[in-house]
């Protein structure tokens, strides 16, 4: 959590964001830069403890490598990989895909060759999510997309490719757009090469002012991704951790951070006591694209 933010004044007449935290029972420190002073053109760090500025997303992603960083990964191999994320795609909510996939992930570990027939009545079953019966909204659909992947994924030597050119066979399996592909290489390699730019993502993006208003995955997702890694590069970030982060928290709070006033606009960094502020403590995925 946070304890304490204290304004330090450098010789150039900016000022630094100190964030202290505790480690182990242990203060332990963070400097961020100025305020005004941008990350990428156009974009100003802001105060780190103001919701959803670029500093808040530093000081946040530092608390959580504190803490022990991240785990990745649901499958224990490219095919389990697969399975989880493509069933944990568009429209199927985080908590039904990974349902889902334990059913499925179930037969594949103890059946040699599993067909589209028994993953299509695997998935027509109602799943137990939580205390009640949720019924898969695409069974068929992803039932045959996932027999298909799985007859073909012994065609990608995994191997011998790195992180990019893993994806990009990845996209040619049926069902799997780069956002899915981008999800699996994520989690087979804790990859920061890639991102898995989801409507969390996205809308913590755009309210930053990396992203423009009206960014759409769909039709521009390596170039809205470039912006993302080149984001997290400018500020010292762990991309693979920083997805990770933005997806549980937008997740978390909802629609509601729409009523918080944009990282980017000026008046967020000018003045104390204004705009919202975020809860200090923060809190595996869900669209093929």
């Amino acid at each position: 959590m946070f304890h304490e933010m204290n304004i330090m004044h450098t010789s150039s007449e900016q000022f630094m964001q100190h964030v202290i935290s505790l480690h182990n029972g242990t203060p332990v420190s963070l400097f961020l830069p100025d305020p005004a002073e941008s990350v990428v053109p156009g974009v100003a760090w802001g105060r780190f403890e103001e919701a959803l500025t670029p500093a808040f997303w530093a000081a946040q992603a530092w608390m959580q490598e504190l803490a022990g960083g991240e785990a990745f990964g649901l499958g224990d191999t490219l095919a389990e990989e697969v399975a989880a994320c493509l069933l944990g795609g568009y429209g199927a909510p985080a908590e039904v895909g990974l349902a889902a996939y334990g059913r499925v992930r179930q037969a594949m570990r103890s059946t040699a060759v599993v067909d589209v027939g028994a993953i299509e009545a695997m998935l027509t079953m109602p799943l137990n999510v939580g205390d009640r019966l949720v019924r898969y909204r695409f069974a068929r659909q992803r039932s045959r997309q996932l027999g298909e992947c799985l007859a073909r994924i012994a065609d990608i030597d995994e191997a011998a490719l790195d992180d990019i050119s893993l994806r990009d066979a990845l996209t040619r399996l049926p069902g799997i757009g780069p956002k899915t592909a981008s999800w699996v290489v994520r989690n087979r390699r804790a990859s920061d090469e890639v991102a898995i730019l989801d409507i969390h993502i996205v809308r913590a993006c755009v309210h930053m002012g990396i992203f423009g208003g009206g960014a759409t995955p769909a039709s521009d997702y390596v170039g809205l991704e470039s912006r993302f890694i080149g984001f997290c590069r400018a500020a010292g970030l762990r991309a693979s951790l920083l997805d990770a982060l933005m997806w549980r928290t937008m997740r978390s709070i909802g629609p509601s951070f729409a009523g918080l006033r944009p990282a980017s606009n000026p008046s967020s960094t000018g003045g104390r006591g204004k705009g919202k502020t975020a809860c200090p403590e923060v809190v595996a995925r869900a669209g093929t694209i």
